[in-house]
């Protein structure tokens, strides 16, 4: 210490903070903490406010704040709420990435994926909002693409463009699954064909596509295990449509129905009402083909 004034070589600062000599050099190089003044021997000295100032650095290190930044705490240019606000944001993205990658290991972990499936996961889950709202909309412009508004075929274009398909901030294992399965569903080509054919119909629709009755007397038939060409289901079948329907109208209520009914494309929005954190709803295409079964097999 200097016998004219309270002055702190670094070993002595280190002494007093905690610090390491190393750190303490190592901040002063960067100007951090300029030496207050030199002893004759040409060692840096430091004062109070110097002390200040390093509590000041080590505080803001601690919250992980770079050293361009506390540079620019210490020199006015950004004030420490400026900085904290900047950071506060980095952590928020950095603690939902580190949400999602465990989410992730934890599907990994129960499908017993592989290394390349693992890779694929990974690349999924970690896409941006943006990127992930891309991956459908690109997925839309092909399947839609030239297809003329219909009364049948429109709606389905727009549901399927519109509906938010990001992962919540803190997504459970179930959304990670839903996300991954609905990127390799829009990305197989035989779902999109399939897409593309329903909207081709809806647009050669003259009219809307026929109302659907209620599943619920077909959903009771599948399960007592009723075969749709069987004479149970025609009493079934007088249920769920007007018997006095004829065989030529009962085939093209089949068709119209058909045209409009696919598994995948249930699951699609299974997985969107996962995504958006809906009721789950039970599959009702099963019961739609016992429909449609039966409408044909009837006389």
């Amino acid at each position: 210490m200097d016998d004219r004034t309270d002055l702190f070589t670094i070993g002595q600062l280190a002494r007093r903070t905690g610090l390491s000599v190393r750190t303490i050099r190592f901040w002063s190089d960067l100007d951090l903490l300029p030496p207050t003044a030199r002893s004759t021997g040409g060692y840096r000295l430091y004062d109070a406010a110097a002390v200040a100032r390093l509590d000041l650095v080590r505080s803001l290190r601690e919250l992980g704040i770079g050293l361009d930044d506390v540079r620019r705490i210490l020199q006015r240019r950004m004030s420490v709420r400026e900085v904290a606000q900047a950071h506060s944001r980095a952590l928020d993205a950095e603690i939902r990435t580190l949400r999602l990658r465990r989410a992730v290991l934890r599907s990994v972990a129960r499908r017993g994926s592989t290394t390349e499936e693992l890779r694929l996961m990974n690349d999924l889950a970690r896409l941006s909002a943006q990127e992930r709202q891309r991956i459908i909309d690109e997925f839309v412009a092909e399947v839609f693409g030239g297809v003329q508004p219909g009364p049948g075929g429109d709606g389905l274009a727009l549901a399927m463009r519109t509906l938010p398909t990001d992962l919540p901030d803190e997504p459970t294992d179930e959304e990670v699954d839903a996300w991954i399965e609905l990127a390799e569903l829009v990305a197989d080509p035989a779902f999109r064909l399939r897409v593309r054919a329903m909207a081709v119909a809806g647009a050669a629709a003259t009219s809307p596509p026929p109302a659907m009755p209620s599943v619920e007397p077909a959903r009771a038939a599948l399960a007592a295990g009723i075969a749709p060409d069987s004479g149970q289901a025609r009493a079934v079948l007088d249920e769920m449509v007007d018997p006095g329907l004829s065989r030529a109208e009962r085939l093209a209520l089949a068709d119209g129905i058909a045209a409009f009914t696919d598994r995948q494309v249930e699951r699609y929005w299974q997985l969107i009402g996962v995504l958006n954190r809906r009721p789950p709803f039970p599959p009702a295409v099963p019961a739609v083909e016992w429909l449609v079964a039966a409408l044909r097999a009837a006389p």
